[in-house]
């Protein structure tokens, strides 16, 4: 399967790096070199993941994401020249997936397209048997990975849908931020458990009518989170 990638980084010689790279293994790769022309690559294709640069001309890294999330739960690696964690927070507050900083190795940057791709695969294993799973007012449909409130969709980003399928397939369980980092992200040493937090609090956002208050994701202190 040849995989549709979008790179956004307006250093050109980066960008041209990367491609060959990618290249090589098989995917199809576009090249946008500022946030505007990035998003009219969104909009008019579809992708299998794109890697994004914060700094870009025109629109920043973090707008681009945010419209983006506005259309499209395209997997999105955030690359940071700064290397702050403020920079690295906010692109998974915008619904990032990953990220990584400059410089980084272009073995590790293809570690992490890989490890988000193959699970991109394996979707249906991380959502169960059951399609359709209701929970009060809450429903998902894991066929179409769509999400409904009061049968109003809910818009979520890939990794939230993976997060709250997994939950609801496994109401009660509980599970540490180690394991769900290891089960909706792979890879344990590339990812900060602060991305479960982050993603946990934008999910809850999203689904409670009282996000200070859940009534569906739960955290079991000291322990991790569940589903009742």
């Amino acid at each position: 399967m040849a995989y549709n990638i979008l790179i956004v980084d307006d250093e050109k010689l980066i960008v041209k790096g990367i491609k060959y790279s990618l290249s090589q293994d098989g995917m199809e790769v576009q090249a946008a070199h500022d946030g505007e022309e990035a998003l009219a690559y969104l909009k008019s294709q579809n992708f299998d993941l794109v890697v994004l640069d914060v700094m870009l001309p025109k629109l920043d890294g973090l707008e681009v994401l945010r419209q983006a999330r506005e259309f499209t739960s395209v997997p999105v690696i955030m690359v940071t020249a700064k290397g702050e964690d403020m920079d690295k927070i906010m692109g998974l507050e915008y619904g990032a997936d990953d990220y990584i900083t400059k410089p980084f190795n272009i073995l590790e940057l293809k570690a992490r397209i890989k490890a988000i791709l193959r699970r991109s695969i394996q979707k249906v294993d991380i959502s169960g048997k059951d399609k359709r799973l209701k929970a009060g007012d809450l429903e998902i449909d894991t066929d179409s990975r769509r999400a409904f409130i009061r049968s109003r969709e809910v818009n979520l980003t890939a990794k939230e849908f993976d997060l709250l399928a997994l939950f609801m397939n496994n109401s009660g369980k509980v599970y540490s931020r180690e394991s769900l980092r290891d089960i909706i992200w792979g890879a344990a040493n590339l990812t900060d458990v602060r991305t479960v937090d982050v993603h946990i609090r934008r999910l809850r956002e999203k689904i409670e009518e009282n996000p200070g208050d859940p009534k569906y994701i739960m955290t079991k202190w000291s322990v991790g989170y569940y589903f009742r």
